[in-house]
């Protein structure tokens, strides 16, 4: 890919993602795939103002390495010098930038119930000092080639071609790949901001999902909430970034407690570099109550179990089947991109900046109101051309959302 056109991108990550300002510490986490780049995006940082910029090291190998030979009370342990860390991170509120470019088999043979044990005692810890951050920093996932995810979406290319093609399919996907992308990228959240103020200004209480493979599925929403999408503002600050690169969902928060019906996944769910394909999810009094699986369906059970709010929702998406994504035509297999090419549900975590005024209430007011907490949020996808969502009004009317996979509206 040409260097003028992977600077582009840079700058769309640091100007639009972060939205860099005079004196921000920045966090970029990133594999081993492409240092070229990352040095493109530190470089971008500074020259955007930054005061610090820190790159963390990611690789698969060693992670499946750590798990297999610390002992769990070693995976467990929490060091000193790790609080520490956080509350360095909570003081200073660094921006954060994720680059993702992982293998999507990349953790397969990992010892996954010794790692969930082992992140489940860490929490205990470290979640309550990343509550402290919820939505006062500014963040951005975006993606790069890796090799072998290259190679997975692209076997018959030879390697160096398959990074092309999946760096051209990046940034079509990211509408970086034009000569304005922060422009494009305007344009795009006004787009997206309207379908959220007609959703808001219906005064939703539940939305019905059915389709011809099974889901029949019904989800209650918090009458505080609200639905966004594409750019956020940092409580405080105020400042604008776009968490995700690409984006093109709607989504919101809905009601902990209130889910009904089974949904079945329509692309394979990646976790934790292990893919869950083939599986159903059912839920009574809002909880999963079962789960069932062509492939990985242990490791879905394991899932649903990290913790008590791993088995409620935490977001409903509505992503069009005519997202640029989709149109593309084949799995990505990563998270970022197939959950932007079909409505999706998130089990886990919820966004309690969905609440109108949330910077009013405490995290605990926040989860009062229905919020659901947990230490996952994890996205599957169950859009597909047949899916027909309707919505019931607070005042008791009907309205179609969502008829054969497309906005109804």
């Amino acid at each position: 890919m040409k260097l003028t056109v992977q600077k582009k991108y840079a700058e769309l990550i640091t100007r639009a993602g972060v939205n860099i300002q005079k004196g921000d510490d920045v966090i970029i986490m990133a594999e081993l795939d492409q240092p070229r780049f990352v040095e493109l995006v530190v470089d971008a940082c500074y020259k955007a103002g930054a005061r610090k910029v820190t790159v963390e090291w990611t690789h698969q190998p060693l992670e499946k390495l750590h798990v297999r030979h610390r002992s769990l009370k070693t995976l467990s342990t929490v060091e000193d010098w790790e609080v520490k860390r956080f509350e360095h991170y909570i003081d200073r509120l660094p921006a954060r930038i994720w680059l993702e470019s992982s293998d999507p088999d990349g953790l397969n043979g990992m010892n996954f119930e010794k790692y969930a044990k082992g992140t489940q005692a860490r929490s205990k810890i470290l979640k309550p000092l990343r509550d402290q951050m919820e939505n006062k920093y500014k963040w951005c996932i975006a993606a790069i080639p890796g090799k072998k995810w290259a190679k997975k979406l692209f076997p018959d290319l030879r390697p160096a071609a398959a990074m092309e093609k999946l760096w051209e399919s990046i940034l079509y996907a990211s509408r970086a790949d034009g000569n304005d992308p922060i422009q494009a990228w305007k344009d795009h959240n006004v787009n997206i901001k309207s379908r959220c103020d007609y959703l808001n200004n219906l005064g939703i209480e539940s939305l019905h999902y059915t389709a011809d493979n099974g889901t029949d599925f019904t989800v209650g929403l918090i009458p505080e909430a609200l639905f966004c999408g594409g750019s956020e503002d940092t409580q405080g600050k105020g400042e604008t970034f776009e968490p995700n690169i690409p984006s093109e969902e709607v989504f919101t928060s809905p009601m902990k407690g209130k889910a009904e019906g089974i949904v079945y996944s329509t692309k394979p769910l990646s976790y934790n570099g292990q893919l869950i394909e083939n599986f159903s999810v059912r839920f009574e009094g809002g909880k999963v109550v079962e789960v069932k699986a062509e492939k990985n369906e242990d490791l879905l059970k394991t899932m649903i179990s990290m913790d008590e709010g791993a088995a409620y929702l935490g977001e409903v998406a509505l992503v069009p089947t005519s997202s640029p994504i989709n149109k593309l035509g084949f799995l990505f297999y990563n998270t970022l991109f197939d959950e932007n090419a079909a409505c999706h549900l998130a089990l886990g975590r919820g966004f309690t900046n969905t609440l109108r005024d949330y910077d009013k209430y405490t995290f605990e007011e926040q989860k009062a109101k229905g919020v659901n907490d947990s230490i996952i949020h994890e996205d599957f996808m169950i859009g597909c051309d047949t899916l027909d969502i309707v919505a019931t009004t607070r005042d008791g009317k009907q309205v179609q959302i969502f008829k054969n996979g497309e906005w109804a509206f």
